[in-house]
This record gives structure tokens, C-alpha cells and sequence, in this order.
């Protein structure tokens, strides 16, 4: 009995010590707040599907908003002059990192800050800018993935060319903001323009509509990027953004985990698509070549 009296006691305190360790071990997870710099509007399309890709690709990652992950959004609606101070708020709010969208997204994060890591979901020619040092080491606190414009834009020229081919000489045309969208078709038409490009811009993606009808209106075929051919233009090619958007999540799970963004090689595009408005076409008149329509990804009828 004495024996067994003494392995009681000495279990006891034992048991009871047990929960105790156990319940030291249920801390509440680490919110991480991720800040988020946004160029155009939320309200957007293009910005609701982009943003929806970035959550669902950290979502696969493991990070849920509400439960372990933050993210706090500043959205400079077009005024590319409230981008500083937008970024300097994220710095205040002493974010882990950040997520700039565009080239001038990414320049105003990386001014404010030479230590919060900074992810470019979606840049063109980020060495050309001066983002970063090289693609394979970027060096600083960027990284993320890119596409190439120049390449991209030769390829639209060269589906123009197919498509309408009286097609000739380039001339360009400068576009500082909305307000110049109407006066700029109107030096187009006045120089008898056969057919439009348009670079990929925040300010110019977040203007899609008016840009496909002014299009339209004159008549002009006009290739571009997805948004534009969804809004009534005629052909679209280019990198699939929301995926990039998604896969920039990879960077920041890395990053969390310790990596170095300066040590992170930059990714480049490898998904293209190619979009054709048949409905535009018919109303421009135009035949679009069989050879162009089986390369196709989607065909809008």
C-alpha cells in the first residue's frame, strides 16, 4: 500500500501538470500583415480578378485572411502622385511585405522602404526601369515575376499586319491620362491611321471601355491587351495577368519563410493568350485569316 501510495502522488502532480503543457502549446496563430499597393481602383474588374488570384494563390498556400493573414490595401485610384504616401503608410504599419502592382507601384514601394521585401506581381522590363539589378539576382529588396512589352508589342504589330494588311508605318501617340483618350483618336484619324496598338498601363487598362469604343467609333481595328478586347476591341495578346498575380504568392511564401528577395530570381511569362473579337471584326469589315483564328486561345463571337 505504501508502494502504491507513493506512485499516486508521484502521477499526480504529473497529470496535472499535463494540461497545462498542453494548453501552453494552443498559442494563437501569427497574423501576418501583408500590404498591398495598388496603382488603379479596386473597383475595377481587372483589379477584382487580379486580387482574387493573389488571395486564392496565398489561400493555396496556407495563408487565410481572418484566420493567420492581413492584407492591407492602398489603392492610389489613378493618381500616380498619391503612390508615395501610400507606400510610406504601409511602411508605417510596419508590414512584412509588400505587394506593388505595376512599375510605379513597385518605384514608390521600393523609395519608401530598402528593407520590407517588395513582390512585383506583374512588371514589364523591370531591369530596363531600374527595379532591379538582373533577372537571375535582383539584388535590393525586389523580386517577382515580369513580362517583356517589346516583345509583346512586336507580336501585336505582327497580328496587325496579318489582319489588315494595308498596314505600314508606326506612328506613336502620347497619352498622359484619361482626359487626352478623345483628342488623341482624333490626331489618329487625322493622320489616317489604319489600325491602333496600345501598351499595357495601369491608367490605360483601368480605361479599357472608353478606349474599345473610341476604337469602334472611328472605326480603327485595334489590338491590345485582354481587357480592351473584352470591351469591344478587336484582337488581344499578352501575358495571362491573373495567373502571374497568383503565382506572385509563391514569392511571398518564400520570403516568409526566410529567402531573400534580392536572391530570388525574377520569373518571367510563360502563358500568352490570344483573344479575338469576331463581333468587332464583322462590324469593321474585316476577314480575320484562318491562320490567326486557329492560333486563337478564345474567339469572342
Amino acid at each position: 500500500m505504501i508502494t502504491r501510495r507513493r506512485l499516486l502522488a508521484a502521477l499526480g502532480p504529473a497529470m496535472i501538470a499535463s494540461p497545462r503543457r498542453s494548453f501552453a502549446l494552443q498559442q494563437p496563430a501569427r497574423i501576418i500583415r501583408i500590404g498591398f499597393l495598388g496603382v488603379t481602383s479596386a473597383s475595377l474588374p481587372a483589379s477584382v480578378i487580379r486580387v482574387e488570384a493573389l488571395r486564392a494563390g496565398l489561400r493555396d498556400l496556407g495563408y487565410v485572411e481572418g484566420k493567420n493573414l492581413t492584407l492591407e490595401f492602398r489603392w492610389a485610384e489613378g493618381r500616380h502622385e498619391r503612390l508615395p504616401e501610400l507606400a510610406a503608410e504601409l511602411v508605417r504599419l510596419k508590414v512584412v511585405v509588400i505587394v506593388a502592382q505595376g512599375t510605379q507601384g513597385v518605384s514608390a514601394a521600393k523609395q519608401a522602404t530598402t528593407t520590407i521585401p517588395i513582390v512585383m506581381p506583374v512588371v514589364a522590363d523591370p531591369v530596363d526601369t531600374g527595379l532591379v539589378a538582373s533577372l537571375a539576382r535582383p539584388g535590393g529588396n525586389v523580386t517577382g515575376l515580369t513580362w517583356f512589352s517589346q516583345e509583346v508589342s512586336a507580336k501585336r504589330l505582327e497580328l496587325l499586319k496579318d489582319a489588315v494588311p494595308r498596314t505600314l508605318e508606326i506612328q506613336p501617340f502620347e497619352v498622359r491620362g484619361p482626359s487626352e483618350l478623345e483628342s488623341a483618336f482624333a490626331a489618329i484619324v487625322v493622320k489616317r491611321a489604319d489600325a491602333v496598338t496600345i501598351v499595357e498601363d495601369a491608367i490605360l487598362i483601368a480605361n479599357a471601355k472608353a478606349i474599345a469604343n473610341l476604337a469602334v467609333k472611328n472605326r480603327l481595328p485595334l489590338v491590345a491587351f485582354n481587357e480592351v478586347v473584352e470591351a469591344g476591341g478587336l484582337m488581344a495578346y499578352g501575358a495571362d495577368f491573373p495567373e502571374m498575380f497568383q503565382r506572385a504568392a509563391t514569392y511571398v511564401d518564400k520570403i516568409l519563410k526566410g529567402a531573400k528577395p534580392g536572391e530570388l530570381p525574377i520569373e518571367r511569362a510563360t502563358k500568352f493568350d490570344l483573344v479575338i473579337n469576331l463581333k468587332t471584326a464583322h462590324a469593321l469589315g474585316l476577314t480575320i485569316p484562318r491562320s490567326i483564328l486557329l492560333r486563337a486561345d478564345r474567339v469572342i463571337e
